[in-house]
């Protein structure tokens, strides 16, 4: 039986930024047999087909062509990028005998838990060779910074609330004035093997170098970084690629920035998902009504990680929908719409897994705590499907290093591998129906 939990804490480690999660789930569907297609190059689709696209180098959408006389897409989404630290341009400041980092945050993280920890740098590099800008993965696998704490004795307010700047309290020692200044980008040069001078522009982000584990009295938990929302693009890639085909066209996207928003090129609040779906249509061999026809009985299962109830603060959660570790997939709901879930996709995905014994549970806000949003009311922006909006229950949800159940990957692989066998269907009066 497949190890999941040790495949996906294999992954998280590979995974220190959104771009290093995509060349991982890249290299995993072409082990698959999958083909990569360019947004730049003609479509040439077959039936029985694998492909996958990637924009940006941190968003990706794979798909498989069983038949092009498909009913509808099913379609997940999962997102690559977590919150973190993003090294501005001209890194380097010098002051008071050290060499510090000029970092920015990136997403609504805890500040508190990136101190005191070994970290490192991780991201992309533009590197001009001829007339052609190339893209570099770099990362500096060693235990090159930290954020130190300021010490009890100078903040005697230290354990009574305490609030951090990221321009000033947040700010990683590189080393020591006479020996580390200058020495920043070079460093990042050699891990990419290029020279200094070669790089052009970069996207670099710190990560904390703990690895995940299992851990618990009966190792009923993980911790790691990256868990929201890694764990989800994990657990669903795995049930896209175990699934049997059916009369629709299954579809995995994991996008880059749901954190910020989304509102970029490889955002779920592009045109990147509207956009493929449209060609895979069309290199179907259906027109403009036909895609639109297959979009109406298509169906999104937005999977972004869930607040489980925690064991010290019980008031932050809902009286009733109190999501627990290892207890199952969460169903996410808020009158709001800043989650999809409405009765009709509840009632689909919820079948899905009460029918094959996978446990359910649901989630919503306590009523005067407003909540974040996710993909699919976003995503739904541009196009519009039934969408219900998962996830896991998970502790220090926004922290460096998370806490999620053990079991609970399993349950989402299994999920959604049925899903993904599965074909939806809408008739012209409005009701639906699920079809193996």
């Amino acid at each position: 039986m497949t190890d999941y939990n040790k495949e996906l804490i294999s992954f998280l480690d590979k995974s220190p930024t959104a771009f290093h999660a995509i060349a991982n789930i890249k290299a995993r569907l072409e082990a698959e047999g999958y083909t990569e297609l360019a947004e730049s190059a003609k479509w040439e689709l077959s039936e029985g087909g694998k492909y996958f696209v990637v924009r940006n180098d941190s968003s990706i959408i794979a798909f498989r062509t069983p038949i092009f006389d498909f009913t509808g897409f099913m379609i997940s989404a999962a997102h690559s990028d977590s919150p973190a630290f993003k090294v501005k341009e001209n890194p380097e400041i010098v002051e008071n005998g050290y060499v510090k980092l000029n970092v920015e945050g990136y997403g609504g993280m805890l500040m508190a838990p990136w101190l005191d920890r070994p970290l490192s740098v991780a991201g992309r590099i533009i590197v001009k060779n001829g007339n052609k800008y190339e893209v570099r993965l770099v990362n500096v696998d060693r235990d090159l910074l930290l954020i130190p704490n300021v010490a009890i004795h100078m903040n005697r307010d230290a354990n009574k609330g305490q609030t951090w700047n990221a321009q000033v309290d947040m700010l990683p020692v590189l080393g020591s004035a006479d020996e580390a200044k200058g020495s920043f980008m070079r460093i990042i040069a050699e891990s990419a093997g290029v020279s200094d001078s070669d790089i052009i522009s970069h996207d670099l982000f710190l990560y904390v170098r703990d690895k995940g584990k299992v851990w618990g009295g009966s190792e009923e938990y993980i911790s790691a970084p990256h868990l929201d929302d890694l764990q989800c693009a994990y657990g669903c890639l795995e049930g896209f690629i175990a699934a049997k085909n059916s009369h629709s066209v299954p579809v995995l996207a994991v996008f880059d920035n749901e954190e910020t928003g989304s509102l970029t090129k490889q955002g779920a609040d592009s045109t990147f998902l509207e956009e493929v779906l449209k060609r895979i249509s069309l290199a179907s061999g259906k027109d403009e009504e036909g895609h639109y026809r297959v979009v109406s009985s298509s169906f999104m299962v937005s999977a972004d990680n869930a607040h489980a109830v925690h064991p010290n603060h019980p008031e932050k959660a809902d009286p009733i929908n109190r999501p627990m570790i290892n207890k199952g997939i969460v169903i996410k709901f808020n009158a709001a719409q800043h989650y999809t879930t409405d009765a009709v996709s509840c009632a689909v995905f919820r079948d899905i897994c009460e029918s094959n014994d996978i446990p359910v549970q649901v989630f919503t806000n306590r009523s005067d705590t407003r909540g974040g949003s996710t993909l699919g009311n976003v995503s739904n922006a541009h196009v519009s499907l039934n969408t219900v909006d998962i996830g896991l229950a998970q502790l220090a949800m926004h922290s460096c290093y998370e806490t999620v159940g053990a079991r609970d990957t399993k349950h989402l692989v299994d999920a959604m591998t049925i899903f993904y066998s599965k074909t939806f269907r809408v008739d012209a009066g409005g009701s639906f129906e699920l079809l193996d």
